[in-house]
């Protein structure tokens, strides 16, 4: 199934918490997903009235639509448990907390999940120490082979 990564949110954020939310569709945008055809690029996810949305997640327009057809940058909202939702919110409340979206997924029933992660952006110098510890796995992995 097709899975997509935002690979940059673990270079800038260091994330704590993690949660799987599913997502409000629309048709054509679902057969997009299952295309590949997503981009993270500065999306972010954010509050509104008490319910979580996912904004800039870009879901390409899918070939074969018709008129009918999606906006690629759609706000769209989240499903989460209420209890999770308040978590979530006295997260945010500490000052530096932000919510990522971390990767889009099709799951077992075939429903799209959005994981999103919440977790404080990182200095330059937690940057580096990320870039250094990668470059040492890869180097390892490369000894091994």
């Amino acid at each position: 199934m097709a899975e997509q990564k935002n690979r940059s949110a673990y270079y800038e954020y260091a994330i704590e918490d993690k949660y799987v939310a599913g997502m409000v569709l629309l048709g054509t945008e679902i057969k997009s997903i299952r295309g590949g055809k997503v981009s993270f690029n500065d999306s972010f996810c954010y509050f509104n009235k008490g319910e979580l949305y996912v904004k800039s997640l870009h879901i390409a327009q899918y070939s074969h639509g018709t008129s009918s057809n999606h906006d690629p940058l759609r706000e769209r909202k989240l499903l989460l448990t209420k209890r999770e939702i308040r978590k979530i919110e006295n997260k945010l409340r500490d000052k530096g907390y932000t919510i990522i979206p971390l990767r889009l997924f099709i799951s077992d029933k075939g429903l799209a999940k959005l994981e999103i992660g919440v977790g404080r952006g990182k200095k330059l110098h937690d940057k580096r120490e990320s870039i250094k510890s990668r470059d040492a796995d890869r180097e390892l992995r490369r000894q091994f082979k």
